[in-house]
């Protein structure tokens, strides 16, 4: 299964057999079950539900956890998974980012042991969905100021306010709802069947459209105390699990600038243009050689942060560089590839542009370009300039 760059950029020996396997799996999931039909998915704004138990039978969803029914896989191997699925489209990749690296790693990090037991297994499985309501209409990058609130009534919690895309929202079993309460910032299990919990599917969308992404509306809530996740208190809770699913991210943008480059590659070395390959001319190999360097050095920077994390030494920040420097080089890399397409590079005929209306999205979620440089800022001078 090796493709082009897996010759010119070779890091099978980098990496563990488990790992390769993992990698594998992945690839060939999704040149069997996404490639064929996601130019079509994308037109129709459509998301293969049926896909979902699939991706749990494989045990990509929550697999790096090493909760019952997890598989309790390696950074590396996750991240490797991650960049196979976004090399066939980016929503793939974040369904399970959302599946995964937020709704379960919430529970599995802050839930109780029923709650754990109850949601974990079949999340797993792919039997049933999850989603994590943090970001609000009004933006996301100051959860501090959310607006969404939880207040007690006897025994009860009760959750009133609004979400703004949420990914899997309209399809999930369970959300994650972040809410602020008289002592902090907390987060709530709570069943999408609960009597005033309402989502809609955000429509118009140029990006992301085989994916699902949605407005939440919470009228009067009602959960019990116990759907309350004991562990978490304060904004370090969603952060963790936003941190989860950035590092997923850092491996994941590369996948779709992987697949950027092969197109580029396969559309050089066959189409001709004044009696030769377009690929003979030096100006398109400078093109394709300062692609190939981006990317290898972005999938070697997602190793190193893979490696890190998988000793327990990962800080947010390096995370923040990797977020970064992928979704940024992969979409110049999109962007470089459409040229060398030229004008057919504009049609679904070749998957640059999708990938490039996909990266965008992924460029704003889980922290902006600026959110991200102001992280990094702030570790340099150890001065913070975020307002």
């Amino acid at each position: 299964m090796t493709t082009t760059l897996d010759e010119a950029f070779s890091i099978d020996h980098l990496l563990t057999p488990e790992e390769i396997s993992w990698r594998d799996k992945a690839r060939a999931f999704a040149t069997d079950r996404i490639r064929p039909v996601i130019e079509q998915d994308f037109e129709d704004k459509h998301f293969r539900t049926e896909l979902v138990a699939e991706l749990g039978a494989l045990g990509f969803l929550g697999m790096h956890l090493k909760d019952e029914g997890c598989a309790g896989a390696g950074a590396v191997s996750y991240g490797l998974v991650c960049h196979e699925l976004e090399a066939a489209d980016s929503g793939w990749r974040t369904f399970v980012s959302v599946q995964g690296s937020l709704a379960m790693s919430a529970i599995s990090k802050f839930g109780s042991d029923e709650q754990k037991a109850q949601w974990l297994p079949p999340m797993a499985r792919g039997e049933a969905i999850g989603c994590f309501a943090l970001t609000e209409p009004d933006g996301g990058s100051d959860p501090a100021a959310m607006r969404t609130r939880a207040r007690r009534d006897g025994d009860d919690w009760i959750i009133s306010g609004s979400k703004r895309w949420i990914g899997l929202a309209a399809l999930a079993d369970v959300a994650v709802v972040w809410a602020a309460t008289d002592d902090g910032v907390r987060g709530f299990v709570v069943p999408t069947s609960t009597p005033g919990f309402a989502a809609t599917a955000i429509d118009g969308k140029l990006s992301m459209r085989a994916s699902v992404q949605c407005d939440i509306v919470l009228d009067e809530v009602r959960v019990p105390a116990d759907a309350m996740l004991p562990g978490a208190r304060g904004l370090s809770g969603p952060f963790s699990c936003l941190n989860e699913a950035r590092y997923g991210i850092v491996w994941g943008a590369m996948g779709a600038a992987r697949d950027c480059l092969e197109v580029s590659i396969r559309r050089a070395t066959t189409r001709e243009v004044f009696g030769r390959p377009i690929g003979a001319t030096q100006l398109i190999q400078e093109k394709l050689a300062n692609m190939l360097v981006e990317y290898e050095k972005g999938v070697l920077l997602a190793l190193h942060l893979g490696r890190l994390k998988e000793s327990g030494r990962l800080t947010p920040t390096q995370i923040s560089v990797g977020k970064l420097n992928s979704v940024r080089e992969a979409l110049a890399i999109a962007r470089e590839a459409r040229t060398i397409l030229g004008g057919d590079g504009i049609t679904n005929a070749f998957p640059v542009m999708r990938h490039m209306a996909n990266l965008e999205s992924v460029r704003t979620y889980e922290g902006t370009d600026e959110i991200h440089t102001l992280v990094l800022g702030r570790a340099l001078t150890g001065l913070a300039a975020f307002a």
